[in-house]
């Protein structure tokens, strides 16, 4: 089986994995947003006591906040680097989190309705077929249960925002970091996730000011933004 992956994509992270846990790193923006999805998530599937999986968990950033919850959870990811220095973390915190190497596809196959909770923040515009790992996603979580995706929208703003202005202007996030073609409308993202049995309950955007340097969430979708989803009951 053709695994959905981008090794080019992959490398970029595993060549940045030993500064996932630096504030002050290419990961300051995940640090900074991650109090806004963590809230997102928690408010919409209250994560006390659930079976949470993190897919594209990389150095493990969210999925430690959501343990912290009393969440158990459970990360994913192909990018070996980064699952070390997510495990190295979690021993250092005294946070319990299970990482393990595996594709979404894969984890689907193996573990299919065994989740409350699916997250898969910041990803999808990184893999060749984002409406694969989306479907899994809806495999992996049990019928009820809550799907949570983060992207980029596709527009001039995004374009300006995203790339010219994170990657090259304020020098947030190492040059090529994003591929334009590859981010998602909401539209296509609710599209993909319709198809995959999934019902759209919630979009909500998170901006950031540029003066305050404050990120926050918005109605205004037009750059980054989360989707809530539930699984369609049996």
């Amino acid at each position: 089986m053709t695994v959905n992956v981008d090794e080019l994509e992959l490398d970029k992270f595993s060549q940045l994995a030993h500064k996932w846990w630096d504030m002050n790193s290419e990961f300051k923006p995940l640090h900074e947003i991650n109090p806004l999805r963590l809230d997102f998530i928690d408010s919409h599937a209250g994560l006390d006591g659930k079976r949470v999986l993190d897919i594209g968990c990389g150095g493990g950033i969210l999925a430690e906040s959501m343990a912290r919850r009393n969440a158990r959870v459970t990360g994913i990811d192909l990018a070996k680097k980064s699952l070390k220095v997510a495990e190295l973390h979690s021993l250092e915190s005294g946070v319990e989190v299970e990482y393990r190497c595996i594709s979404a596809e894969a984890m689907a196959d193996e573990a299919a309705e065994q989740f409350d909770v699916v997250t898969c923040m910041e990803m999808l515009e990184h893999v060749p077929d984002p409406a694969s790992v989306i479907a899994s996603c809806a495999r992996l979580v049990k019928p009820g249960g809550r799907v949570f995706f983060s992207t980029l929208n596709r527009n001039a703003k995004a374009y300006l925002m995203a790339i010219i202005g994170a990657e090259y202007v304020l020098g947030m996030l190492p040059r090529g970091t994003h591929e334009y073609a590859r981010f998602i409308k909401p539209s296509e993202l609710a599209r993909m996730a319709r198809e995959a049995d999934l019902t759209v309950e919630t979009i909500s955007g998170m901006t950031y000011n540029p003066v305050t340097r404050v990120y926050s969430l918005s109605t205004d979708t037009d750059v980054n933004y989360l989707l809530a989803a539930r699984r369609n009951p049996a």
